[in-house]
């Protein structure tokens, strides 16, 4: 089993602003030479280089902003790096979004926006960082995707449909480079205490339940452990690997006539909305 050469190298990390890939960044600071942080907000991406510098003075952390919906800022990103810090070791493939409605009543904007982040920037970043981690013989992937990725749910059509794509492409890289040093793992998380919300919307109005939903910490550190180990797939939580379980060998005819109750309530939601 390929395992990630952390000691002494260089690692990105995308969306390290916020969430997940900012405890990723935290959960790697004393592991690694050298971090590249990544995200559109520079100015958390400072505050989390100066919480970081101080905690572990030897790591040298580099903080580049970028818009990963644009590729050729991130061809300019990569070309910083590359200058100024050297070749990537290992890439975090973090950065994400959602949303959560029908999809005939969200803008096209922001639909495109979520596939150009959750699927071609992490498509275009593996595709020109892989060819020197296998000249080199060394290297690791670690992709977040979500339970999403082996499932389907109402209200979530194009994330659902992204995260297939990720744990899909995922699997088949992981594949494709068994044998040249370079180490390929997914993430597969449920419900995580972040800013997805925010963004995604909420038009239910609840909250998850605590119960259910996992902390971008605890995420991050299994997330990171199984990294570490060359696992090709982790799904964080006992209780999100049950459901997943479940819902992996339920036929689809059933999964459909469950989701029907999911279905009818966001138009309800979408009909009072209008009528207000």
């Amino acid at each position: 089993m390929t395992r990630p050469v952390l000691k002494e190298s260089v690692t990105l990390v995308t969306g390290a602003s916020s969430g997940i890939g900012r405890e990723i960044a935290r959960v790697l600071a004393p592991e690694v030479q050298t971090l590249v942080l990544v995200a559109r907000r520079e100015e958390r991406l400072n505050e989390l280089k100066g919480e970081l510098v101080e905690a572990y003075p030897a790591l040298r952390v580099e903080v580049i902003p970028c818009d990963l919906t644009q590729r050729s800022a991130i061809d300019q990103m990569l070309n910083q790096v590359e200058s100024e810090v050297g070749h990537v070791d290992n890439l975090v493939n973090n950065a994400g979004l959602g949303d959560l409605c029908l999809f005939h009543t969200t803008s096209h904007e922001k639909l495109d926006w979520m596939l150009r982040v959750n699927i071609n920037a992490l498509t275009y970043l593996s595709h020109r960082l892989i060819p020197s981690m296998v000249q080199r013989g060394t290297g690791g992937i670690l992709n977040i995707s979500s339970c999403f990725g082996f499932t389907f749910m109402p209200g979530f059509a194009t994330y659902a449909a992204t995260k297939m794509y990720v744990t899909g492409f995922t699997e088949a890289l992981r594949i494709e480079l068994r044998g040249t040093g370079v180490s390929v793992t997914q993430s597969c998380p449920g419900p995580v205490g972040t800013e997805f919300e925010a963004v995604a919307g909420n038009p239910i109005g609840r909250p998850v339940p605590a119960w259910i939903e996992m902390s971008a910490e605890r995420c991050a550190r299994i997330s990171v452990r199984a990294f570490k180990k060359g696992r090709a797939l982790i799904i964080p939580g006992i209780l999100m690997k049950c459901v997943m379980g479940i819902t992996r060998i339920t036929p689809r005819p059933i999964l459909r006539l469950v989701y029907r109750f999911v279905g009818h309530t966001l138009r309800k939601l979408e009909k009072e909305k209008n009528k207000a």
